[in-house]
């Protein structure tokens, strides 16, 4: 795993931390004096006693057992999309400068909301918003395929360092068969549609889209994949619901894919053309999936299908049909358990008469048969309501009632966050009001963290208190817990928040102990340690 610079600091110099501000408070041993040559001073006066060495500042009691309270856990995350300068970057001739703030904005805005994830689109054609040897840089970032940004520099290095600093997860969110956008200024040599054409189908709408039939398709999106989980310390990888295009993309028209389905039938293909069109992303999405856990076993793969899987399912739903239209067996990627997180676009209001969100959500839990993660997808931007903040705080709390101690959700998108100015006091104020954690994914196996190390010194009106531990390459968060009158609060910390300063006395309340938790980046807790406090 790659240890990055604050853990780096941290395995360098802890120890000799903890040593120091120890010694601080011990007697020093006695010097032998150098001798002394100068002639005595007889008109000295006369000596005072010698100086007292300070007493070592009394330390806490020793570690105690006690019950802790369960930390809250929900996943809260955002899409940030790069496609047509959604989200980020505003515009495609910003400066690096001007990049970099407006991503740092985001992020502390996530941050300082209770969120706890970023899904950044780092591949929205084919492109790339990132140092990559296989693909170019994207027209998005630069205003021209193929030019890197000037100074150079690797975006999704810089969000995912930028993330973790606030203790965000970073997923990257990729595009699997887009290979041009309408958006993305011309087709140039270094575009995707040229260097692959020959499994590049061009739609009527303008749009360039990979073959997902074609081997080499699949061969090449599986080696852009592998590449970004190889070299960068990612927390997911995340794809969308443009599998095969939506049939306005063609005007309505078939999809043009006569060469790669007459090859089938001459090697005595039996499927029926959907049923052939479904398998070729079914086996790509298992293999996507296996490939990622086969490089690194914690990064989590997530999917956002279309909120339908058929009209009819559950009864009384209207609308477009994914896996006919798209050819997305979304529901078998569920059952199969292809996915470690499912986030199924729930775009409805409420009390949509053909597409209740309850009634959708409901039904996908009912598929959701090996127990992935199931966080819906929430068009905050959008959804068409006439008090939009009340109905995305609505719909968090019936998800927290479907999906019990295992909720969560991914706003669509980050502007809804604040192109209404009354959404994130309604969000802090309501469902977000207290920091949580991601939930457990207990299916992908983790080395147990160890227990942490706590050191308490008091320092008078507060308490000194700071941790270690031993393999800290492996952590994520940690959680410190304050008890106060018998009574413990919580607190979940940045893995670079390596002491605290507590206070003895709050709102006339008395602390009683102290205690730490190491946290993984798949949510899994370590023992903990605590101290009483005299």
């Amino acid at each position: 795993m790659k240890i990055n610079t604050i853990k780096l600091i941290y395995l360098l110099g802890a120890s000799a931390f903890v040593s120091t501000s120890c010694a601080a408070n011990k007697i020093p041993a006695t010097e032998v004096p150098a001798k002394n040559t100068a002639k005595p001073n007889t008109n000295s006066a006369k000596p005072k006693d010698p100086v007292k060495p300070i007493a070592a500042i009394p330390p806490a009691e020793e570690n105690f057992r006690t019950t802790l309270p369960e930390v809250k856990r929900e996943f809260r995350g955002a899409w940030i999309a790069s496609v047509a300068n959604i989200n980020w970057p505003s515009r495609n001739n910003l400066t690096v400068d001007q990049q970099k703030a407006e991503a740092i904005s985001m992020l502390d805005m996530l941050k300082d909301n209770n969120f706890n994830a970023a899904i950044f689109q780092i591949r929205p054609s084919a492109d790339a918003l990132y140092t990559s040897n296989i693909e170019p840089w994207s027209y998005f970032l630069t205003g021209q395929t193929g030019i890197a940004p000037y100074p150079n520099y690797d975006p999704l290095q810089f969000w995912i360092e930028e993330a973790h600093k606030r203790g965000l997860e970073l997923h990257v969110w990729l595009n699997p068969y887009r290979a041009h956008h309408t958006n993305g200024g011309s087709v140039n040599s270094l575009s995707m549609a040229n260097k692959l054409s020959d499994i590049v189908i061009k739609l009527k709408n303008g749009m360039y889209w990979f073959d997902p039939a074609n081997p080499k398709t699949q061969g090449h999106v599986s080696n852009v994949v592998k590449d970004i989980v190889q070299r960068y310390d990612i927390d997911a990888v995340h794809f969308d619901d443009y599998f095969y295009p939506y049939a306005t993309y063609n005007r309505g028209a078939d999809f043009p894919d006569n060469a790669s389905w007459n090859e089938y039938l001459r090697n005595g293909g039996t499927l029926s053309r959907a049923d052939w069109r479904r398998d070729n992303v079914n086996r790509f999405v298992e293999r996507i999936y296996k490939e990622i856990h086969a490089e690194k076993n914690y990064v989590r793969f997530g999917i956002s299908p279309f909120g339908i899987w058929k009209p009819g399912y559950p009864a009384g739903i209207v609308g477009s049909s994914q896996y006919d239209e798209l050819y997305a067996d979304a529901k078998l990627w569920l059952n199969k358990g292809w996915v470690d997180y499912f986030s199924p676009q729930l775009y409805w209001p409420i009390d949509s008469k053909g597409q209740g969100f309850e009634a959708l959500l409901n039904w996908w839990k009912s598929e959701n048969t090996m127990n992935r993660h199931l966080w819906p997808g929430l068009n905050t931007v959008e959804i068409k309501v006439s008090d939009r903040p009340e109905e995305i705080k609505n719909q968090i709390e019936i998800s927290r009632q479907v999906l019990k101690n295992d909720a969560g959700e991914i706003h669509w998108s980050i502007a809804g966050l604040t192109k209404n100015p009354n959404m994130l006091p309604v969000l802090k104020n309501g469902p977000y009001k207290e920091k949580a954690l991601v939930p457990k994914t207990p299916w992908i196996k983790a080395v147990p963290l160890q227990t942490p190390t706590i050191f308490v010194t008091d320092n008078g009106s507060s308490v000194k208190t700071s941790w270690s531990i031993k393999n800290i390459g492996d952590v994520f968060q940690w959680v410190l817990f304050t008890q106060y009158n018998g009574v413990w609060e919580t607190e979940i910390l940045t893995l670079d928040t390596l002491s605290k300063d507590i206070l003895k006395f709050k709102d006339g309340k008395k602390l009683n102990a102290v205690a730490i938790k190491a946290v993984d980046r798949l949510g899994n807790e370590s023992d903990y340690m605590a101290k009483k406090i005299k």
